[in-house]
């Protein structure tokens, strides 16, 4: 396929994912503004719509400002709204929207990827696995969510499929131990790249963060700037809890980017927008399908437009 028709049908398929969120927005807008003059209770209820749809109080307030300014008791089209909620979104996001960037000194380049279970942690690896393999790296998979013989199976299934190399160990066996004799053998085989996957930790659980310290405790023994990146895999449709979440694996983890999956889920897609205002993490890739097509670098001007509802 070539790049044009690549870019075409990723777009595609980004509104086609943001399409709750944009219709949620847009019919929100239209029931707003039509026939209605723009005076300050239609921009509070603008305000109020904003918020609910989890772009957070700052975004809304700003774009509320935006909407009013030389606007003020006039009338104003969804179209006009829509215009101003994509420029918006698009100048907080622009910053934010960076490549994972692997550095080839660094042999292996460890990536650790963290999250709560069900965010899509093991899929996303897979689909960053499948990535690195298409730019002729070598791999190293590890298991380490060794609490759920599923998500070992299912990353031997992707490194099969990739003809990638895996470390598994039973279930149960010890992450940190395992992230050790790991990144040992990766060091010895003179391997690209390591992507680790970690058991789904509620952030309120103390004992399992604590477990995650370890593991990149023990990784600093071999590699004292190990792991080079720690990707935190959210998924969307927790809304409001997303921010708790970088919060708290900030923290402890020392997140270096992000991951949004399950965008195709929900129509509070705006989660992603309050997440970059308060916490400037780079955003990396988001995800809007389970394909690995599905999972594709973050482009702010893309997003803007296509949670606007507006065209490319």
């Amino acid at each position: 396929m070539n790049p044009e028709s690549n870019a075409k049908s990723w777009w595609s398929r980004l509104k086609q994912g943001l399409s709750r969120s944009s219709q949620s927005l847009g019919s929100g807008l239209a029931d707003l503004l039509t026939k209605r003059k723009l005076d300050a209770e239609t921009l509070d209820e603008l305000e109020d719509m904003l918020i609910r749809a989890d772009l957070g109080v700052t975004v809304a307030a700003r774009i509320r400002e935006q909407v009013g300014k030389a606007r003020y008791e006039k009338d104003i089209d969804v179209d006009q709204v829509r215009t101003i909620l994509a420029t918006e979104v698009q100048r907080i996001l622009e910053p934010v929207a960076k490549p994972l960037a692997t550095d080839a000194a660094k042999k292996p380049f460890v990536i650790l990827v963290v999250g709560v279970n069900g965010s899509g942690k093991t899929t996303t690896i897979g689909k960053l696995a499948a990535k690195f393999t298409r730019e002729g790296k070598s791999l190293l998979l590890v298991a380490g969510d060794t609490f759920r013989a599923a998500a070992i199976e299912q990353l031997r299934i992707w490194a099969e499929r990739l003809d990638a190399k895996v470390i598994a160990r039973e279930p149960g066996a010890d992450p940190a131990g395992l992230a050790f004799d790991a990144l040992k053998s990766a060091q010895e085989s003179g391997t690209d790249i390591l992507i680790m996957d970690t058991a789904g930790r509620l952030q309120n659980r103390t004992e399992l963060m604590a477990e995650l310290e370890k593991i990149i405790r023990v990784m600093k023994k071999l590699d004292p700037q190990a792991p080079h990146a720690v990707l935190l895999v959210l998924d969307a449709t927790v809304g409001q809890n997303a921010l708790s979440q970088v919060e708290t694996f900030g923290r402890i983890a020392g997140v270096t980017g992000l991951v949004m999956t399950k965008l195709d889920g929900t129509a509070r897609g705006g989660i992603l927008v309050a997440v970059a205002e308060k916490y400037q993490l780079p955003i990396h890739f988001i995800g809007v399908g389970e394909t690995a097509e599905d999972l594709h670098s973050f482009a702010a001007d893309d997003f803007a437009k296509a949670i606007a509802g507006l065209d490319a």
